[in-house]
């Protein structure tokens, strides 16, 4: 179970990883000049990139999450309300993840592109939801 569990932190640091930075790509796209083409294409190669490797990196932190739920039992049973608000941040987390590469697709296509200052605070999202991930886990509040 702790090799599983290991791996599940692994994929899990490294998703967040990705999911902190591919906003950061989209501040500096929305700052991106109007006539510098080179560089808004370099930074949408870039975004494409990264979004399919944390997508990747994805799969096996929700794989391993649901080992250990599902094959070891962890948080389930009585006293174990903490694991359905974990799974609730969990959905957000991939709503987050879905809604980056949403957002990347209207860029590609060329649609109007909110403010950099949005997108710095959209940055701050998959914070907020790693504290509440942790937090639920660690704490176990109910």
């Amino acid at each position: 179970m702790l090799w599983i569990k290991s791996l599940h932190i692994v994929f899990v640091a490294s998703w967040f990883a990705g999911l902190f930075y591919l906003p950061r790509i989209f501040v500096n796209l929305a700052m991106v000049s109007p006539g510098s083409l080179a560089e808004r294409e370099r930074l949408l190669l870039m975004a494409g990139k990264l979004l399919r490797f944390t997508t990747l990196l994805a799969v096996p932190a929700i794989a391993f999450g649901a080992w250990l739920w599902l094959g070891y039992g962890i948080g389930r049973g009585p006293g174990n309300g903490w694991m359905h608000a974990k799974l609730g941040v969990v959905l957000l987390v991939i709503g987050y993840h879905h809604g980056c590469g949403v957002l990347l697709r209207k860029m590609r296509a060329g649609a109007p592109m909110r403010s950099h200052t949005w997108y710095r605070w959209f940055n701050e999202v998959p914070v907020l939801l790693l504290l509440a991930a942790v937090v639920l886990v660690v704490v176990k509040p109910f």
